[in-house]
């Protein structure tokens, strides 16, 4: 297998929106899933993307691991953050000794990621577009989102350079960043809070519209801020969010203003719900809440920062994935309790 090989480990939303692309594009793409059933599909129909961004199938490779051969200088990681370790192992005897692992995924992977391959082998990359996996060869690409790509020592190398181009095959508007883990934390912020939404049946728009839960967002954020300034990291805003907003010194308003963009952000997307959502309330399957939002009360723990409502939200998660508990408003006032309330009422 030609080292051009573009391997995309992981063909679920993330990875299958990003191959189809590439591949569209021109590049020499290879899809690896787990899913035999999806694998099958996209090898005899190819793989359609569907939904208001753009509607194609587009013709591409497709295999399982357990036959998968050859040796690669690029390959994007992309399945679920709890995944990330096996998967890593699993990938690692097809990487080439120059070659690189970029994680397209939810979370702070890039640190497992170097553990398995080595820091100079791993790359990061931020992703903010909203896409669903919906049946084998079948992925709804709902809206554009932020794309950003660094390498996480911060250096500006040429081989960012380049996988920030053929990013730009995808998102044209991709960002190639010296600080990939300031987007990342900017990332964990809004994913804790989109895990909130994930705890009542409705929208994300819906949660982030609703005056009485002000509180919940703008508690989440400052968390985990507050644990992004311990861990040394200057978080980076997107799509509405502004981490500035959530800083201890910040007043209600900003925190208010922020909450209101990214309400109007998710307003204009076919991907009403979060992945997080679908995979409570229609997959039935484990969520990533450990792995992306339990490590930032961990971490902050070693800093000596309090995380009330994060380590709330992670219990209530586990409690709708072990069926004691309902997805419902009821279940998102658990997370207000531990909240600061008396907050001023909007002009």
């Amino acid at each position: 297998m030609s080292d051009d090989t573009l391997l995309i480990w992981g063909a679920g939303a993330i990875g299958g929106t990003l191959g189809a692309y590439f591949a569209r594009a021109g590049q020499d793409v290879l899809l690896v899933d787990q899913v035999a059933a999806h694998v099958a599909a996209m090898n005899d129909t190819g793989l359609a993307i569907e939904g208001p961004v753009e509607q194609f199938t587009q013709s591409l490779r497709a295999t399982t691991p357990e036959v998968l051969q050859g040796r690669f200088a690029r390959i994007i990681l992309a399945v679920k953050a709890q995944d990330t370790v096996a998967a890593a192992a699993a990938l690692r005897p097809y990487l080439a000794e120059d070659g690189f692992v970029l994680s397209a995924q939810n979370g702070l992977n890039e640190r497992a990621i170097a553990d398995a391959v080595g820091p100079a082998r791993t790359m990061g990359c931020f992703v903010n577009f909203g896409a669903d996996w919906l049946a084998p060869g079948r992925i709804l690409f709902g809206n554009r989102g932020a794309v950003v790509v660094g390498e996480i020592d911060g250096s500006l190398s040429d081989r960012a350079r380049a996988m920030h181009a053929t990013l730009r095959l995808f998102e044209p508007d991709a960002v190639l960043t010296d600080n990939i883990w300031g987007y990342l934390w900017g990332k964990l912020a809004y994913g804790a809070m989109l895990f909130g939404t994930a705890l009542t049946p409705a929208s994300m728009t819906a949660n982030f519209d609703a005056e009485r839960y002000v509180p919940v967002w703008r508690q989440l954020g400052r968390e985990v801020m507050a644990v992004a300034q311990a861990e040394g990291v200057t978080p980076v805003g997107f799509n509405g969010f502004d981490p500035r907003a959530f800083m201890p010194d910040a007043p209600v308003s900003a925190a208010r203003d922020s909450i209101a963009r990214l309400a109007d952000f998710n307003r204009h997307t076919a991907k009403t719900h979060s992945g997080i959502w679908r995979d409570l309330a229609v997959r039935k399957r484990r969520t990533e809440v450990d792995p992306q939002i339990g490590i930032i009360a961990d971490l902050g723990a070693q800093h000596g920062i309090a995380t009330p409502a994060i380590r709330r939200l992670v219990a209530l998660i586990h409690e709708i994935e072990d069926g004691r508990r309902l997805q419902s408003w009821d279940t998102l006032d658990e997370v207000l309790l531990t909240c600061d309330k008396d907050l001023p009422t909007p002009v």
